[in-house]
């Protein structure tokens, strides 16, 4: 067993405990409460005391594509078109020239973050070893707007998904921290028939499925009419067929598609209206928004309907998108910028999106998303400022706030010196 005292310690499901202590034993979390309780008071003469931290539960980036990790900036520049940033990311892709491994840079750059649980869009199904620093549900990209063209594509992502359950010799094996998940992509690479059969199979072999949806205003703008800035793109590509979207199509038509998934993640949900808003909300024991703070900023969006959306009742969670529209992958310095975009927003609030609200999004509240007696032990070590607050989660938006150590399952990731110190 081991015991750790931060002068904080946030459980998410109840206030924030000064002085606090959370013990755990191999990979579960088995107290956690004030060092001065007689339940807690055992505890001290063993454990390790981290100093002028928080504990937080191991945070949570439910939206992420790992295959940029590698880029130093986003592409193009801040305010670009949407249409045109598609193009650099299909160029990107491929003219990419990289010593590196992206999907290992991701996955090291997000553990040194604090993260433990991620959600990664996965253009062509991937496994890397069976031994990860935290949980990835790999979400397994659809393309199929053509009718034969991207068939292939299709019948990838759904054997990879299927066969790794069921087939122990097949090329993917999914674990308990490499977990299953399915991506239609958008409405304007997806046939809606196939977006049916992918939330059919999300919710024959339970596992999430992730949709961008609501995006752009050029989006909602080809489901309305058959026109604009995505025709010309995705002829471009040899992709457009304008029989693919039935004319005078909404994001709600989609919402109404995804809601017999699983779990649905409705990535970005920019420019849903009041009425999408409400459905979200309906179903929200299934589906979810997933908000990108700063990806939203960087192509300079309206702004976004967070308030709105929390007043309905719908499960919104954080993501940081990837690195070719973000600086970095940092979930704390999303929930840190969403703060300055959505200053009537509780700072109690912002720090759900990044723990329990975004478990809840991949399915995966009853194991972490809360400093909870049973939960996985995954833990985020955050450095506090000096000054003390009279909410205690004012403190983790300060700026000299930022992960230090991160325990994954018991097991220290990152940041062994913060918790064991020579």
């Amino acid at each position: 067993m081991l015991a750790f005292r931060a002068r904080y310690v946030f459980p998410i499901n109840a206030p924030p405990i000064p002085d606090g202590l959370v013990a755990i034993d191999h990979d579960r979390i088995v107290a956690v409460g004030e060092s001065s309780s007689p339940a807690i008071r055992d505890l001290l003469p063993a454990a390790r005391d981290l100093g002028h931290v928080a504990i937080l539960p191991g945070l949570i980036n439910p939206h992420t594509h790992l295959e940029f990790s590698d880029l130093q900036q986003p592409l193009g520049t801040p305010g670009v078109a949407f249409t045109q940033w598609i193009r650099d990311v299909v160029r990107q892709r491929r003219e990419r020239k990289s010593n590196h491994d992206p999907l290992a840079l991701g996955i090291a750059e997000s553990s040194s973050c604090g993260v433990t649980t991620l959600g990664e869009i996965a253009s062509t199904p991937w496994q890397r070893g069976i031994s990860w620093p935290l949980e990835i549900t790999e979400f397994c990209e659809v393309i199929n707007f053509q009718r034969e063209a991207d068939q292939q594509r299709y019948q990838n992502a759904v054997k990879a998904v299927t066969s790794g359950i069921d087939d122990a010799h097949a090329a993917i094996q999914w674990t308990d921290s490499f977990r299953p998940g399915i991506s239609p992509h958008a409405p304007y690479t997806v046939r809606p028939q196939i977006m049916v059969e992918c939330a059919r199979i999300s919710a024959e072999r339970r596992i999430p499925l992730a949709h961008h949806l609501a995006e752009s205003r050029d989006e909602l703008m080809l489901l309305r009419t058959g026109r604009g800035p995505f025709v010309g793109l995705l002829e471009a590509f040899n992709a457009w067929d304008p029989h693919a979207i039935p004319f005078g199509s909404r994001p709600l038509d989609y919402l109404n598609m995804l809601a017999g998934a699983h779990r649905t993640l409705i990535i970005h949900g920019n420019y849903l209206d009041d009425e999408e808003i409400n459905f979200v909300a309906h179903n929200a024991e299934r589906m979810s928004i997933v908000y990108c703070p700063r990806t939203h900023a960087y192509f300079g969006h309206d702004p976004y309907p967070l308030a709105k959306m929390l007043a309905a009742g719908v499960n919104v969670a954080l993501g940081t998108d990837s690195r070719a529209s973000n600086p970095d992958l940092s979930i704390l310095a999303e929930m840190q910028f969403g703060a300055a975009q959505h200053p009537t927003v509780l700072p109690a609030t912002l720090l759900r999106m990044i723990t329990v609200n975004a478990a809840k999004t991949l399915g995966r509240e009853a194991e972490t998303g809360t400093l909870t007696p049973g939960k996985f032990a995954d833990l985020a070590i955050v450095s506090l400022p000096k000054h003390d607050a009279a909410d205690p989660h004012e403190l983790l938006f300060d700026p000299a706030c930022g992960a230090i150590a991160t325990i994954y399952r018991g097991r220290a990731v990152h940041g062994e010196k913060v918790l064991w110190p020579s």
